[in-house]
């Protein structure tokens, strides 16, 4: 039997006996069963998959000679890869808001406007989108590793180059930095998907990726909670450079620790791959794949194109609030830098709750459409709450709104991931979050942008009204994607208690099925 449970790995990270590769190009699983060397696949992971079922030799993935496609195994090393990566983007994601949690404090430091302290959080949005598709290729091209390696390298470079801003008028220092760190963080925020599906099996892979998002949620957290802690709001120049310098040490520390934990951690693959889809996706790879067919052929799957505008509208709401949070707190609530940081950690810790919440529900019930459609609605009403509660004068009543919109807003994030592979499988996780990502960053920047113009000249609770308006949108849009769940489909060819020779797990008939599926 293949199995891809985890315990099913052996200690010794030597494959079952029932499936092998045979010298002769076979592959033989049982002494009376065997596949025809004829009947296999021309690999291309960017051909339509109905185009792709020919006769030839068994093809294995760019650099896998000595992999054996019909063993199906996770492997033990797959939560230390999920847990550093999600470590150095924690420590990404804190630099990102690191500067708006208190926005009001480095406006009197470095003698800005706020609006140019909301760029150095803009900066983040609008470095993604141009770079999104190179280092996607890049991604496609030479692998998990080399992304990790990059992204944790440029993460560290920034930390330390911030560290020469400490003076009032080094505040171009600081935007350089912060500009190294928004490079980096175009290696990170495509990875989740990637890291789940190649590195777990088919009922671990949504926790996975909750996981991996967990780290870039809870890095917002801490970026609310510590900075308020570490850098006071005093007058003394001296005073608070010294502040800020202890906080860019720390962060500069760990992401330093984090590069080097990355270098011996993190590997580009397992030996073999954890699901039957992941295998299937193995023998499709091809170094002369087309990317821009890929791309091409995702803009025309219209579910996945509804997903691209629903997750840019939510996750952009995300954005824009987390951005300009310390403005509407200390609207209302004067002197409580403190408290407004703790109101951005309750909406990060809820919605980290949330994320991991889903993950598990996901991998139990395969639900994605209802599980993403139930929860966007409670996002839109959760924002409705807490704008009309904002200015009441009582900040325990903003904790639990806040925190209850945050459960569903920021848990919602790594639904989208999971929800856009199953819609694109067998095309590159890389690239199908990558857009989702490019649209996140578009409307992080055009609500940032206009919340913030809102709020300056007419008040927080219209500002909110303006996020609630796209999140109801966004709603009402997520109802008119189908579940067309491909990659699920590729897993159930081969019932998981059925055994091999009864029902030969063959990435041919697989691919066969995967076809069959409408591209919109």
């Amino acid at each position: 039997m293949v199995n891809e449970g985890p315990n099913e790995e052996e200690r010794d990270d030597t494959p079952a006996p029932e499936t092998e590769l045979q010298a002769d190009g076979s592959v033989s699983v049982h002494p009376s069963v065997s596949i025809d060397p004829s009947l296999s696949v021309h690999p291309s992971s960017s051909a339509h998959p109905s185009a792709l079922a020919q006769p030839s030799g068994l093809a294995h993935p760019s650099g896998s000679g000595s992999e054996n496609l019909s063993v199906i195994k996770v492997s033990r090393r797959r939560w230390a890869v999920v847990l550093v990566f999600s470590c150095y983007s924690m420590c990404n994601a804190f630099q990102w808001i690191q500067y708006s949690s208190i926005n009001n404090i480095f406006m009197h430091f470095y003698g800005v406007s706020a609006f140019a302290i909301d760029w150095l959080s803009m900066c983040y949005m609008l470095t993604y989108i141009p770079l999104l598709l190179p280092v996607a290729w890049l991604l496609e091209k030479f692998g998990l590793r080399t992304i990790a390696l990059t992204g944790s390298a440029l993460n560290c470079l920034g930390a330390w180059v911030k560290l020469g801003s400490l003076r009032p008028h080094l505040f171009p220092v600081t935007v350089v930095g912060q500009l190294i760190c928004s490079v980096a963080q175009v290696f990170i925020l495509g990875m989740p998907s990637r890291i789940a599906s190649v590195w777990f099996g088919a009922n671990e892979v949504s926790t996975a990726c909750s996981v991996a998002v967990f780290g870039n949620q809870l890095g917002i957290a801490i970026g609310f909670l510590v900075p308020p802690v570490l850098v006071p709001n005093i007058e003394d120049q001296d005073k608070l450079a010294y502040h800020i310098s202890i906080m860019f040490y720390i962060i500069g520390g760990v992401a330093t620790l984090l590069l080097i934990l990355v270098i011996i951690v993190f590997k580009e693959k397992p030996k073999y791959p954890p699901s039957r889809a992941q295998s299937l996706s193995y023998a499709l790879a091809s170094p002369d794949a087309s990317y821009l067919s890929s791309i091409v052929r995702l803009f025309k799957n219209l579910n996945f194109v509804l997903l691209v505008i629903t997750y840019g509208l939510n996750a952009g709401a995300f954005y824009a609030l987390s951005t300009l949070l310390n403005r509407m707190v200390i609207r209302h609530y004067p002197g409580e830098e403190v408290n407004a940081g703790r109101i951005g950690l309750t909406i990060v810790i809820a919605g980290m709750l949330g994320a991991v919440l889903s993950g598990i529900w996901l991998d139990r019930s395969k639900t994605y459409k209802e599980t993403t459609l139930v929860v966007y609605i409670m996002t839109l009403v959760g924002m409705l709450v807490y704008t009309f509660t904002l200015n009441l004068g009582y900040l325990w009543v903003v904790f639990i709104t806040a925190g209850t919109m945050g459960f569903f807003m920021t848990g919602y994030l790594p639904l989208g991931f999971e929800f856009a592979v199953e819609l694109t499988y067998p095309e590159s996780e890389g690239i199908s979050s990558g857009l989702l990502n490019i649209s996140a960053q578009v409307f992080g920047i055009i609500f940032t942008i206009s919340q913030g113009q809102i709020i300056d000249n007419y008040g927080t609770k219209p500002g909110n009204i303006f996020l609630c308006l796209f999140l109801a949108l966004g709603s009402a849009l997520t109802a008119f994607i189908k579940a067309d769940l491909r990659r699920q489909k590729a897993n159930k060819e081969t019932p998981e208690n059925e055994s091999v020779p009864s029902k030969l797990f063959d990435p041919v008939n697989l691919l066969g099925k995967v076809s069959e599926a409408p591209v919109c």
